[in-house]
């Protein structure tokens, strides 16, 4: 009986723990359930990322051939003296700036003056010699008003009047037929005596003409000891120095013109029928980022069999010098210069083993979309294929990949056109 009861109390004992203990128990764990809903709840919307979009816009582009070539001086030339003597003085040096007719060198004056000065007094006893005055340009003369053909001719006519006296009193017959043969005789040696004169003149007067050629080389000679440049440009090389004696033909100073440059590009023969006279050319070279713009002004008439490109050459203008003839130059054709096409901003493009893409936003996620990319125009790229126009893309997605949720931070600025073509700006 005793024990009947206590095992009763015991049992009422536990059950009364049993139900002290139950309110903690299960406020634990609702609180335990509570905090597991509440964290995947904050790890789901912690997934959800937020993204900056702009939509994908149809706008114009100038269509382009990118080429390289090489930048070539439009005309150089190596200067040298046509005569031979001592370099008495070189006015220029490397990298110097010239203009047409400056001088660029002089050679020891001395011996060319001297040779002028000797065919001046040549060119004046010639002249002396034919009765001219010693000043003057006219070397014409009447051989008849000479002092040698005057003479002869007064000889001759002194025979004649001899000869027809001789005639007269032979036929009358009060002189000899010798005297008559003697008076004829006469008459043909101052005929040829005459003759003879007439012929002294007209080699006097080639004797004149040679002293006045003579002259001029002379004169020649010394302006061609003043070495002069024939084009504006600058001095590409120095190849001769002060005190050197040089002989015909030694090259003195290089000059090449540096306004404007030949730019000689090869064009891809599945880009030749699209290449026209006069388009324009952006240029690029290593070291300046300044863009620069010529034409093309030289077409050539056939493809080369062994590249398949054909050769163009266009003008660059380089009035500041700036551009350097033989330099690497990267060029931009514009064949079309407004050609509709649908641009995104280049930050836009994921580029991954070759492969370029885009991620676009729709209905709530992130979407992939393989693209192919076209020309580029400042921070604009085109797409060729792959995007149409209006969809929302993503900017600058970073390590994003396609089917995560996403957020749209900027919707509200994003939806209109206008505020698309801001962004995409």
């Amino acid at each position: 009986m005793l024990d009947s009861f206590r095992s009763t109390l015991r049992d009422a004992t536990r059950a009364r723990q049993f139900w002290l203990a139950c309110p903690v128990g299960l406020s634990l764990a609702a609180a335990a359930c509570g905090g597991a809903a509440g964290q995947a709840e904050h790890q789901e919307t912690a997934q959800v990322r937020q993204v900056q979009v702009v939509p994908a816009l149809e706008d114009r582009l100038a269509r382009t051939v990118a080429v390289t070539g090489t930048l070539a001086a439009e005309e150089q030339v190596t200067l040298s003296m046509k005569v031979t003597g001592r370099l008495d003085q070189l006015l220029v040096d490397l990298g110097s700036r010239v203009s047409k007719g400056q001088t660029i060198a002089r050679l020891v004056p001395t011996d060319f003056t001297l040779r002028m000065n000797q065919s001046e007094a040549a060119l004046l006893q010639a002249r002396a010699r034919l009765g001219l005055p010693p000043d003057g340009s006219n070397d014409t003369v009447d051989p008849e008003q000479t002092a040698v053909v005057r003479e002869a001719r007064a000889v001759l006519d002194e025979a004649e009047l001899t000869q027809s006296r001789a005639r007269t009193f032979f036929e009358q017959g009060i002189s000899p037929k010798a005297d008559l043969d003697a008076a004829s005789a006469s008459f043909k040696v101052a005929e040829s005596r005459y003759q003879d004169a007439q012929e002294e003149v007209r080699n006097r007067q080639g004797i004149l003409q040679q002293r006045r050629s003579e002259l001029e080389l002379a004169r020649q000679a010394l302006q061609d000891s003043t070495l002069t440049s024939p084009m504006d440009g600058m001095v590409r090389e120095r190849q001769a120095t002060v005190g050197q004696y040089l002989a015909a033909g030694t090259p003195v100073v290089t000059i090449v013109r540096v306004h404007p440059l030949r730019l000689r590009l090869a064009i891809p023969e599945r880009e030749a029928a699209s290449i026209r006279l006069k388009q324009d050319v952006r240029v690029t070279v290593e070291g300046d980022s300044r863009p620069y713009e010529g034409r093309i002004a030289r077409i050539s008439p056939a493809i080369d069999e062994g590249s398949r490109t054909m050769m163009i050459e266009a003008e660059v203008p380089n009035a500041d010098g700036q551009l350097r003839p033989g330099s690497f130059a990267n060029a931009e054709i514009v064949v079309q210069a407004h050609e509709r096409a649908i641009v995104v901003p280049t930050s836009a493009i994921v580029t991954f083993a070759g492969v370029d893409k885009v991620l676009i936003v729709k209905d709530g996620q992130s979407l992939e979309r393989r693209v192919s990319t076209g020309r580029r125009a400042g921070d604009r790229v085109e797409i060729v294929n792959g995007l149409q126009a209006g969809e929302q893309v993503i900017v600058e997605p970073g390590n994003m990949i396609g089917g995560e949720k996403v957020s749209v931070a900027n919707a509200s600025s994003s939806t209109g056109p206008a505020d698309g073509r801001a962004a995409a700006k």
